[in-house]
């Protein structure tokens, strides 16, 4: 089986299993999506939607955000992990969308990168999420994924992102990244599939023997 047999069975695959890909991490708009995702950083979403359910009863605006002030930010969100610098990206964010943006997210990738605590696959999930802007971000999961399936070297989340904008049609991106990774949770886990356990892996490499290493991003 070549890469584009692989792909094209690995899109079969994760069709039938999530034909619907619901936003992990609750948001109302883009700016909530945009806070969720800083605050996502070494948590599980699961703690996020627990700490964004009583956040945005605070503040769901930049100018809420901003008048929340950095202390109370802190206390509201110090169960996640990183708190103190992740209350600190979210009062300087909301003061430079308030004040540069008009309190609008922005809808592009140099400037959604420039706000502090946005890094690449932050933007790329907005741009996708939010406004619907075709983007692969890759995560732990879908890192992991693409090397155990052959689509990859894996060295770094830079190449994988550009590996699988080749070898996927650009309409299944956004909705194929939350596929991966609600597989790479659920299915072909960090331990509990190596490259020869999880029904996919078997599929696409049947006489695979040895397990596979993956490079961590």
């Amino acid at each position: 089986m070549n890469k584009s047999e692989r792909a094209e069975l690995i899109l079969k695959k994760l069709n039938e299993l999530y034909p619907e890909t619901p936003i992990p991490l609750i948001h109302n708009d883009s700016f909530t999506l945009l806070v969720a995702v800083v605050l996502s950083a070494q948590s599980t979403d699961k703690k996020v939607n627990e700490i964004t359910k009583n956040l945005f009863k605070l503040a769901s605006t930049p100018q809420e955000m901003i008048s929340l002030g950095k202390q109370n930010i802190y206390l509201t969100i110090r169960e996640l992990g990183l708190s103190k610098q992740k209350s600190n990206y979210l009062y300087e964010l909301s003061e430079i969308i308030e004040h540069k943006y008009l309190g609008e997210v922005p809808k592009n990738f140099k400037d959604l990168e420039s706000l502090p605590g946005v890094g690449h696959k932050t933007a790329s999930v907005v741009m996708a999420q939010a406004f619907g802007f075709p983007t692969f971000p890759v995560d732990t999961h879908i890192h992991r994924l693409a090397q155990r399936w052959g689509l990859t070297n894996g060295r770094n989340v830079i190449q994988t992102e550009k590996d699988l904008k080749r070898i996927f049609p650009k309409n299944s991106w956004n909705k194929l990244h939350l596929q991966m990774i609600f597989y790479g949770r659920s299915h072909c886990t960090a331990r509990g599939c190596d490259g020869t356990i999880c029904s996919l892996c078997k599929s696409l490499y049947p006489n695979r023997i040895k397990p596979i290493k993956v490079y961590k991003p």
